[in-house]
């Protein structure tokens, strides 16, 4: 069965047809974080760690696309200050951390892309509570009692964002972290 959903999400906007273009209207309409009953995109979240137990919920988050813009109160503006950031974070991974800022007492476990249009990325970002008494009783999810896996990078793309999806040759001042070796000179 998550075979053939996996092969509908290949291509969505061919293969789902108008029920596409229905969610994505609906979607531009609801809160930017929104708390679901179950996953949109079963076969995904399945692979990522998604058990359908208590303690464990799905969230989808809405990033809007563009430049990371820095506020400009005002005054006259240096020539190495600009307006526009450049960050090295992916949509993704902001989508995390705007999720875990909202359920602040929960882990983000993974995430995954659901959709997107001309001005919106949606994201599936799983959320675990590390207090939840079948959270603990289970032997995989159990380990989830540090705080700010998000936020300190610890989350798949999270990892794929400070370079740590590679290794050997080409990857040498990935580790410990950028900073790190740069600050080892």
């Amino acid at each position: 069965m998550y075979q053939h959903v996996a092969e509908l999400w290949e291509q969505p906007k061919e293969n789902l047809g108008p029920l596409w273009k229905e969610r994505l209207i609906a979607w531009r309409r609801e809160p930017v974080t929104k708390r679901l009953d179950r996953p949109t995109r079963i076969d995904r979240a399945r692979s990522l760690g998604y058990k359908a137990k208590n303690g464990l919920f799905v969230v989808r988050q809405r990033v809007s696309k563009g430049p990371h813009r820095r506020t400009w109160v005002g005054g006259r503006r240096s020539k190495a200050m600009r307006t526009i950031k450049a960050l090295r974070k992916s949509y993704q991974v902001i989508a995390e951390e705007r999720a875990n800022k909202v359920f602040h007492n929960c882990e983000v476990l993974n995430s995954y892309w659901v959709a997107q249009d001309g001005r919106y990325y949606w994201y599936e970002v799983l959320l675990v509570d590390p207090e939840h008494p079948e959270i603990r009783a289970d032997k995989q999810l159990g380990k989830f009692t540090g705080r700010g896996r998000a936020y300190r990078g610890m989350t798949s793309a999270g990892k794929k964002m400070r370079g740590l999806r590679w290794k050997g040759k080409g990857a040498e001042k990935a580790r410990p972290s950028r900073r790190a070796n740069l600050r080892r000179m």
